[in-house]
Formats: structure tokens, C-alpha cells, sequence
């Protein structure tokens, strides 16, 4: 059976648990060699990576902030010791929070633009370096919230509207070194960070579920295969768009 990312890697960045590490394990699936990024849950890297390897795949767990250009660095660097080249970004690390305008701080407003809109700018820059001169293939992990922003989320939701400009704005510069760049947002996805907030059986998450056509949150493994896709050449002659991977809402 030909593997349609065969020969490729990709880094991912957060993958260590919910919908990063759901990606990375499908990549792999798919035949990419697959570099698991991680800022700091050390143990749930290793499972990721334990994962891909158990199942006939590459990967390797690299440490590292994205907000920091030094460990951005230091993450391709490693990449590239390992396997050679990168192939693929997936630009997935990302954090939120919910308050009110009247509680946002300057330091909340920092932290989430510099993890969820630095961070992606620092990790593509430094990509650069390292794609092939045939090109290769950037995801921004979105959400969403982008073009449907909720109450109490006025900062989450303003980095992803700014990750979806930069998504635009970077496959219109990157073309000429066919390099695609894209976007998928996701819906309320079952994870870790989902469990640990509460969301999941709560009144919030039903209400999602009744807004939702399909009628469920999303996994892990429904935004992975959106990724895969753009990943692959089966998306060569897409860049700049967006792809909602969430059930239907809007």
C-alpha cells in the first residue's frame, strides 16, 4: 500500500496530548517521519512518540518553546540532525483562556498572542531554512472562533482571527517557493485541556452538540485527517484556504 506522506517530515508543535498529538500519530500513519514538539509535558510526548514507533512509525520528541526563537531553533536543528529535512509544519501549539473584557489582562493578552500568533511566525521563519528547494506544506491549527467569536473569549478569539490573516498572508509570499500554507479550525474537540476546564458533559458543551449538524464534538483524529489531506499532494493546488473541520458549525 503506498503511503501518501512516504519520504516526508513533518514537525508538530504541542504535540504532546489532545489534537497536536492526534495529528502527529496520523501523519505518521500516513508514512511521515514526525518530530513531536513540546514545551513541557515531557511524558506525554514520550507516549506519543512511543505510539508512532510501536506502530511501524518514525518519531522523535524535541522540547522547546514557541515563543522562543532560540528553542525554535534549537527544534529544527534537532529535526534535521534527525531526518534530514522538513517537509511539513503543523503549527498546533496554542493556549486560551475565558474572561470577561472587564478581567483581561495585559499579561493574559501576551501570553496567548505570543504562544498562538508568535509562535507560528517564529516557527515558519525558521522552517524556511530547512524545506526542500520542491517546497512542502505549513498547517495552522485555528479555531473556529476566528469568524465566530463567543462571548468571554474577546483574546482567544482575536489570535485566531490574526492566525487566519497570517495564513493568507504567508501563502501569498510563500507560493514562489511552493511552499503551501493553510488553516484548520477546529470545533469544540474532545482533549486533555477540554476534560481538565470542565467543558466536557457540561451545559456548555451540549449546547455546542445542539448547534452542531453532526451532533457530537470533534476528536483529535477529525482534525488530524483534515491535516493529513493538506499535508499530501492530494492538496497541491491549495494554499491560502481554510478548512473547518467542525461538524457543520459555523
Amino acid at each position: 500500500m503506498s503511503l501518501k506522506l512516504e519520504g516526508k517530515v513533518a514537525v508538530v508543535t504541542g504535540a504532546s496530548k489532545g489534537i497536536g498529538s492526534g495529528i502527529a500519530k496520523d501523519l505518521a500513519a500516513a508514512g511521515a517521519k514526525v518530530v513531536v514538539n513540546y514545551a513541557s509535558d515531557k511524558d506525554g510526548a514520550d507516549r506519543t512518540v512511543a505510539h508512532i514507533n510501536a506502530n511501524g512509525g518514525h518519531a522523535i520528541a524535541v522540547k522547546g518553546s514557541v515563543t522562543s526563537a532560540e528553542d525554535v531553533a534549537q527544534l529544527f536543528s534537532e529535526t534535521a540532525t534527525a531526518f534530514g529535512k522538513v517537509d511539513i509544519l503543523v503549527n498546533n501549539a496554542g493556549v486560551y483562556a475565558f474572561q470577561p473584557l472587564e478581567e483581561i489582562t495585559v499579561e493574559e493578552y501576551n501570553r496567548q498572542f505570543s504562544i498562538n500568533v508568535l509562535g507560528p511566525i517564529l516557527a515558519s521563519k525558521e522552517a524556511l531554512k530547512y524545506f526542500p528547494a520542491t517546497g512542502g506544506s505549513i498547517i495552522n491549527i485555528s479555531s473556529v472562533v476566528a469568524v465566530s467569536p463567543t462571548a468571554n473569549a474577546a483574546v482567544y478569539s482575536s489570535t485566531k482571527g490574526a492566525l487566519d490573516t497570517l495564513t493568507r498572508a504567508l501563502a501569498d509570499e510563500l507560493a514562489p517557493k511552493n511552499i503551501r500554507v493553510n488553516t484548520v479550525s477546529p470545533g469544540l474537540t474532545a482533549t486533555e485541556g477540554a476534560d481538565i476546564a470542565g467543558i466536557k458533559g457540561s451545559d456548555f458543551a451540549q449546547a455546542i452538540i445542539d448547534r452542531t449538524p453532526l451532533k457530537r464534538i470533534g476528536e483529535p483524529e477529525d482534525i488530524a485527517k483534515a491535516v493529513t489531506f493538506l499535508a499530501s499532494d492530494d492538496a497541491a493546488w491549495i494554499t491560502g484556504e481554510r478548512i473547518n473541520a467542525a461538524g457543520g458549525i459555523r
